[in-house]
C-alpha cells in the first residue's frame, strides 16, 4: 500500500477494509496518497478500521499459528483528516458496535476532480 505498482488514474475505486489497521500512523498519509494517486477523479474509497487510542500486538494467528503483527486502533475524525489531507471528500462515516470492546467505523470518501 505504500508503493502501489499501479498508473495514476487507473482504478475507480479502493476497498481497504481492516488493512490499513497494519500500517503505523506515520505511514497512514503516504498510503493515502497512493491511494488517492491511483484513483480516476470522483473514485470512491472504503476504509474501514478499528477504532480506539492503542496499538495491539499479536503473536499467535487465527490458525494458531506464530505471527508477528500489529493493529493500530484509531478514531474516525483523525482518519478523515488524513484522508482530507490526501485529497478525498468524506461521503459518510459509519461507526458500528460502539458499545464493544473493539468498535468498529467506516469511512466513505470520494477523490477530488
Amino acid at each position: 500500500m505504500t508503493d502501489l505498482d499501479l498508473a495514476n488514474d487507473s482504478v475507480t475505486g479502493v476497498l481497504a477494509f481492516w488493512s490499513v489497521i497494519h500500517v503505523p500512523d506515520h505511514s497512514v498519509p503516504g498510503v493515502f496518497a497512493q491511494f488517492r494517486r491511483v484513483m480516476r477523479p470522483g473514485g470512491l474509497l472504503l476504509v474501514g478500521l478499528h477504532v480506539g487510542d492503542e496499538t495491539r500486538h499479536t503473536s499467535e494467528g487465527y490458525s494458531g499459528r506464530s505471527i508477528n503483527v500489529d493493529s493500530y486502533r484509531r478514531r474516525p475524525d483523525e482518519v478523515a483528516r488524513w484522508l482530507r489531507e490526501a485529497g478525498f471528500a468524506i461521503e459518510a462515516e459509519l461507526m458500528m458496535r460502539p458499545d464493544e470492546d473493539v468498535p468498529g467505523a467506516i469511512i466513505v470518501a470520494r477523490s477530488h476532480a
